[in-house]
């Protein structure tokens, strides 16, 4: 069984859209991309290394893969060695070219297909970015942990961590820290079923 495991930058009322940069996701007329950009500092960039210091494979989005192809084959560093060398599943509702090498698309019958992946043998997938994808995973209660970098910052508008069919479910804290920049790191886990109760 492999794990799947969400990377995510958010602003603090929940939205995931375009962080990296003002070209990145426009949809919708969000303006604010490149919001994560001025909170960049090397404390981040020792915790990345080492959470992609291990082996893993990537889940991706037909877009979030199109933005990546782009630009991560063209890098080397903390970030593109072990980017380029996972086995890139990518997720699309069409029939599309995936040039990047060790790639390998996820076309119809997309469920259970990732079900099925899921259940093989290998290394934990890392999922990034990946909006609509998200939703999927979180629609049908396939998301392990969850690893959000949450920005303290407001955006109002833009595609949300959450949206509608995200099922009920809990997490349970595996550790969090904050970095200088304000940026909080919460790595939560899946934890079993919604419980309620009464003060009264």
């Amino acid at each position: 069984m492999r794990k799947i495991v969400v990377f995510m930058m958010v602003s603090i009322d929940g939205v995931m859209q375009a962080p990296g940069g003002p070209e990145e996701d426009s949809s919708g007329g969000f303006k604010y991309g490149g919001w994560t950009v001025p909170y960049a500092d090397e404390s981040f960039g020792k915790i990345l290394s080492e959470e992609l210091s291990v082996p893993f494979d990537l889940l991706l989005g037909r877009k979030t893969y199109e933005i990546f192809a782009a630009y991560w084959p063209k890098q080397t560093g903390v970030v593109a060695d072990p980017f380029n060398k996972a086995t890139k599943y990518v997720v699309s509702d069409e029939v599309m070219d995936v040039t990047w090498k060790e790639s390998i698309l996820i076309h119809d019958d997309v469920l259970a297909k990732i079900k099925a992946l899921k259940e093989g043998d290998g290394p934990v997938l890392h999922v990034w970015g990946s909006s609509v994808l998200l939703q999927t995973l979180l629609k049908n209660d396939l998301v392990d942990e969850l690893r959000l970098r949450i920005y303290p910052i407001t955006l109002g508008a833009g595609k949300r961590l959450f949206g509608e069919g995200t099922i009920p479910a809990v997490f349970e804290l595996i550790n969090s820290q904050a970095l200088p920049s304000g940026v909080i790191l919460a790595n939560y886990k899946r934890s079993g079923e919604v419980k309620t109760g009464s003060f009264v």
